[in-house]
């Protein structure tokens, strides 16, 4: 290290312009197959349907408004701006030595929560097709994440090049199945289920959303820095993310609908994978052993997923931690992610994704406003700890994780926790900020010293 500045900021190079693509390319598509994931939209079914379809869909567009303009935008512009990936842009906001922990680690941390719920729900759906087994379930799930995490570890570059067209599973999927439902939407009766207020339906709808999309997000530098200029990153969200998401999601909401207007139930409890259960499905399509196949399919559709979690957390701990054997690090990481699938605990997903939610709510805050003070480019890395940034953090995941009732009277039963860490996150922040407790920027030569000309 030298003039305050660590050899992994010294060695970074921004992604040149003859790298980029259009957004089409690559953001777009990338993230929607996040949302094609049908961990994510299998659980919007009748369990928000209690206040009516219109409540639900409601809430599903303002989830993926804020998911594409408070998550992603900024982290997006960010990475189009500089090149550089989010373990490097993160130094202005957390610091040169704190940066390495928030949000590298952090983020290569909570992927193994994420090889926990995709091996809890792909279990789920093998057994459940296979025929259903108490112990069954849990040997294919711990056997799923270990080979999931190898696969991440070792051979990645094998899975990449048949991501691109495994989306297009659970796409047919939800194709057919929402075809076979369809007619029936008409015949719903929501006061037929368990009611649920219109309120508690939108921001349960907002919270789960935004949630599961709060790690993504923040990964929008990433994706930015592959982005030539702001129409690229803007068209990427609006197509990938919030497109995507009331897509998907508001398929299974009619897919559910429509079924249940047929006189057929999808599973609610938190122990069944929803619209993808493969008993619902064959009852939709009126052969059980359709209805296992399409879920044997899905689970497939999972396994890429699986992969590249596992991968992220091995690039976070190889850059965090070097002097440590990643199959060391992974290894232990993927020993947590089978306990949390094989206990349940990845299947309760409003505690999951509230958890990451209010992990990333601050960061993406932060974020934010550092980039606005900053004149709405990259301030450069900070030295050493940030503490403007580590406070605002501290301070917005408490407040997304606790039990409060910010909303007074309307006692919501989810307490939109992202989104209040988020804010408060980016309020925090800005306050320390005025008060000067961001420390100096420290010069950096190469990489971020100008922005690509295409992307000013």
């Amino acid at each position: 290290m030298s003039n305050g500045l660590p050899d992994y900021l010294k060695m970074a190079k921004a992604n040149p312009m003859s790298n980029r693509a259009p957004w089409y390319k690559n953001t777009a598509p990338t993230y929607a197959g996040i949302f094609l994931w049908f961990a994510f939209w299998s659980k919007y079914g009748q369990a928000q349907l209690g206040a009516g379809i219109g409540a639900a869909l409601l809430g599903l567009v303002l989830a993926a408004v804020i998911c594409h303009t408070l998550f992603y935008m900024i982290p997006g512009m960010l990475g189009m701006k500089t090149g550089l990936p989010l373990y490097i842009v993160g130094t202005s906001t957390y610091g040169t030595q704190g940066g390495f922990l928030m949000p590298g680690f952090l983020m290569g941390l909570l992927q193994f929560g994420w090889l926990g719920v995709n091996a809890y729900f792909s279990a789920l759906v093998i057994n459940a097709s296979l025929g259903k087994s108490e112990i069954g379930w849990r040997i294919i799930a711990v056997v799923w994440a270990a080979a999931a995490a190898f696969v991440g570890l070792k051979g990645i570059k094998y899975v990449a090049r048949v991501a691109t067209y495994v989306p297009l599973i659970p796409l047919a999927i939800m194709v057919i199945l929402f075809a076979k439902s369809v007619g029936g939407i008409a015949s719903f009766d929501a006061s037929k289920l368990t009611h649920v207020s219109f309120i508690n339906v939108v921001a349960a709808i907002i919270t789960l959303v935004v949630g599961f999309f709060a790690t993504a997000g923040a990964a929008g530098v990433d994706f930015g820095m592959n982005n030539r200029d702001a129409r690229d990153v803007q068209m990427g969200g609006l197509v990938g993310i919030a497109g995507a998401a009331i897509i998907t999601a508001g398929l299974s909401l009619l897919i559910a609908a429509g079924a249940w207007g047929h006189g057929i139930a999808a599973p609610i409890t938190k122990t069944q994978p929803g619209t993808a259960d493969p008993v619902f499905m064959g009852n939709l399509l009126g052969s059980g052993k359709v209805g296992n196949i399409m879920a044997l399919l899905l689970a497939l559709a999972a396994f890429p997923p699986a992969c590249f979690s596992s991968f992220i957390a091995a690039n976070s701990f190889k850059t965090t931690l070097p002097k440590v054997n990643p199959f060391v690090s992974v290894g232990l990481g993927t020993v947590v992610s089978a306990v949390l699938a094989v206990t349940g605990a990845a299947g309760n997903l409003e505690s999951v994704f509230g958890l990451i939610g209010a992990s990333f709510g601050p960061i993406c805050g932060a974020m934010m406003v550092d980039y606005l003070l900053s004149g709405k480019k990259w301030a450069g890395p900070r030295a050493g700890w940030n503490m403007a940034g580590w406070i605002s953090w501290a301070l917005g995941f408490i407040v997304g994780i606790l039990p409060n009732d910010l909303l007074g009277r309307f006692k919501l039963d989810f307490q939109l926790g992202p989104v209040y860490a988020f804010v408060v996150g980016a309020i925090v922040y800005f306050i320390l900020a005025k008060a000067g407790l961001q420390p100096p920027v420290v010069p950096m030569e190469g990489a971020a010293e100008k922005e690509p000309a295409a992307a000013k």
